[in-house]
This record gives C-alpha cells, sequence and structure tokens, in this order.
C-alpha cells in the first residue's frame, strides 16, 4: 500500500463518520417506565416540546437529549440509549 492510498482511506473513513448521525432508543425503552413522553422530558429535563420533535425526526439530537437520556435512564450505556445510522 502507498502513502497516497494510506491517506484516500483515511479521508474515506473521515467522511463516512461526518455521514453519520445519531439515533435514539429511549422511546422504545420508555415503555413500563414513563407513562407518557411528558413524564420521560420531566425525566430528561427538557421539553415536550424537544423530545416529540425529536420523535419525529424534526429535531436532531443534541447533547442537552444526550444528558437528559443519561439521567432518566440511570445505570444503562450509551450504546443502549444511541447508535449511529448513515445520514
Amino acid at each position: 500500500m502507498t502513502n497516497g492510498e494510506k491517506v484516500l482511506r483515511i479521508e474515506t473513513s473521515v467522511l463516512q463518520c461526518a455521514l453519520m448521525i445519531i439515533k435514539t432508543r429511549i422511546f422504545e425503552m420508555c415503555n413500563g417506565k414513563f407513562r407518557n413522553l411528558t413524564e420521560l422530558a420531566e425525566a430528561m429535563e427538557i421539553s415536550g416540546s424537544q423530545i416529540y420533535r425529536v420523535r419525529e425526526g424534526k429535531r436532531p439530537i443534541n447533547q442537552k437529549f444526550i444528558i437528559g437520556a443519561m439521567k432518566a435512564f440511570p445505570g444503562r450505556k450509551f450504546d443502549d440509549l444511541f447508535y449511529l445510522t448513515p445520514e
């Protein structure tokens, strides 16, 4: 493998990572633990509108949402709550 091929592979890997978006599993996991999305939003310390918009795909997952999910599901790993998918 030449240096040019190594650089191309690294650039391709970086580009593939840049085209990934974060998704969540919390909506499937909240059944039984929370009565509704409003209660989940309260446990996450975010607004109800934010949780509805994320669920509908109208708003991306941000740092505040991630931190809130970790609060609402203590003891769960990040990978249990979130995953990456191609854009």
